[in-house]
């Protein structure tokens, strides 16, 4: 059996009207360039090692890298999760994705910040904040450097989160604009206090018993090479990568 991964047609006809209409000169077969990328950012591959029963590599990262900047991809994954059977629960958190020495080895310091890179304990990496549905499937995401605090996620992620009844967090999202945020947003916040929080807030122990969801989604996405390990200096084309892994996973 080939270990070559192909996208199954039925799936293609989903995703395919968010294609950008071709321009003069008809382009390489849609869905032997998109198996060939997913191969490549699943196995976390150099692009000009991809299989050449996708075609030429050039091809493949040529399509890759215009698709991302143009946000074909991130386009595709909020379509799909909007169509997602409605949930009255979303949960929130964040985790670092390592950052290969060559995505920050290049071009000055400033360069380095703009890449979305940071330093932590665990050395360079970076963040992705993400909100996922009750059954753990990503709907909104989020990339920071990894030395950024996950306040910052949640405040960029609040004004975009679906409609829901219920936000489960850990006690790291337990702040008073948050929580006034979500109920702003007629969201009821379900998180666990600070230990050091001076005026308690109970919680709901038997609504907070799935937040392993979205920590079982962050592992699938980590089981993408490419995903778990940044080897794109460009965020755009990263937050990409993630996007299509989720898509694959999740919502086809």
């Amino acid at each position: 059996m080939s270990h070559l991964y192909w996208l199954d047609h039925k799936h293609l006809k989903r995703i395919q009207h968010k294609f950008p209409k071709p321009r003069g000169v008809a382009r390489a077969d849609d869905r032997k360039v998109l198996s060939g990328i997913i191969h490549v950012i699943r196995n976390g591959l150099r692009w000009r090692d991809a299989p050449p029963d996708y075609g030429p590599h050039k091809t493949l990262y040529n399509r890759w890298a215009r698709w991302s900047r143009m946000g074909v991809f991130a386009r595709i994954l909020t379509e799909l999760a909007s169509e997602g059977d409605a949930t009255n629960t979303l949960m929130i958190d964040a985790t670092h994705l390592k950052a290969h020495r060559t995505t920050s080895s290049m071009g000055l310091k400033e360069k380095v910040r703009g890449r979305l890179i940071g330093r932590t304990k665990g050395g360079l990496n970076s963040k992705l904040h993400a909100v996922t549905d009750d059954l753990g499937r990503p709907v909104r995401l989020f990339l920071t450097a990894g030395n950024v605090s996950d306040y910052i996620g949640a405040r960029a992620l609040l004004p975009s989160l679906p409609a829901a009844e219920w936000m489960l967090a850990d006690r790291g999202y337990d702040a008073d604009w948050f929580r006034e945020g979500l109920r702003s947003r007629s969201i009821e916040p379900c998180i666990p206090p600070r230990r050091n929080r001076k005026d308690i807030i109970p919680h709901d122990a038997k609504i907070y018993r799935s937040p392993h969801k979205i920590e079982n989604m962050f592992g699938r996405l980590k089981d993408w090479r490419r995903v778990a390990t940044r080897y794109d200096r460009c965020p755009v084309i990263f937050i990409s990568a993630i996007a299509l892994a989720a898509t694959v996973l999740f919502w086809l």
